[in-house]
């Protein structure tokens, strides 16, 4: 399918706090990817002046690249709220999640768009996974590997389903599907977010595909995660499993 006026368009949502080492470069690389792919940037207003290099690269590139600002950073979640919502305000049949930090690569994303595009399968959503054959992680020390792991063979027992890698935030959605899992009452955040977004769309009966892809660790600035956000996916997977989601 290399004919881009005749298949679906892809809106690809990146959130950024502090970002700004990483985005011009990342922004090349996926509008490198074909005319079909537009970038929504959604910035938590980063002192580092994120959100003004995504309003330049905006300029830079008309049509294919927009930004969201948001008055202050509130969490992951909230931002990818926001940011999906924004996006299915649009007309793209396709809407996908990704980090800015290159740990995420533009040429996985190809792939992960191919997989829902093949129309053998029909898939309303594709993830990106570290843990499935193929699939790998370079660059974390020993403890990030043991915690994320561990937390996605958690959260897949805990929750019975067959997803090796429940907290990997890299995915592909359908339009409808992303509708479907209603995302204003969604409160969770960080690797709890992507938990649960993936939880209520297997609940709505989506078809879904793990592609294996190779997680990098980021290129420029600090890693965000913190023990709160570890602990909040660990409650989260028994809410969802006696609560049904809400």
């Amino acid at each position: 399918m290399s004919d881009t006026a005749t298949i679906a368009s892809v809106t690809v949502v990146i959130p950024t706090y502090n970002e700004r080492d990483n985005l011009a470069s990342l922004t090349e690389q996926v509008l490198a990817l074909g005319d079909r792919y537009r970038l929504l940037v959604v910035d938590d207003s980063s002192p580092d002046g994120t959100g003004e290099l995504a309003d330049e690269l905006a300029a830079r590139f008309p049509g294919r690249l927009s930004v969201l600002h948001r008055a202050e950073k509130a969490g992951l979640g909230r931002a990818y709220v926001a940011g999906l919502t924004r996006a299915l305000a649009t007309s793209a049949p396709l809407i996908a999640q990704m980090d800015a930090d290159h740990s995420h690569s533009p040429a996985d994303l190809a792939r992960l768009v191919a997989a829902i595009d093949d129309p053998t399968n029909s898939y309303d959503l594709v993830l990106g996974s570290r843990y499935v054959a193929g699939g790998s992680t370079i660059g974390w020390p020993w403890h990030r590997k043991l915690i994320s792991r561990g937390g996605g063979r958690y959260a897949r027992l805990v929750l019975g389903v067959p997803i090796h890698d429940l907290t990997g935030g890299f995915k592909v959605w359908r339009r409808e599907t992303l509708e479907a899992i209603d995302l204003p009452s969604i409160r969770s955040d960080g690797y709890s977010f992507q938990i649960e977004t993936t939880w209520r769309a297997l609940q709505h009966g989506a078809r879904v595909a793990q592609v294996p892809i190779t997680f990098a660790d980021r290129v420029a600035g600090k890693s965000k995660l913190s023990r709160r956000v570890v602990v909040e996916a660990a409650v989260l997977v028994w809410r969802l499993r006696f609560g049904g989601g809400r």
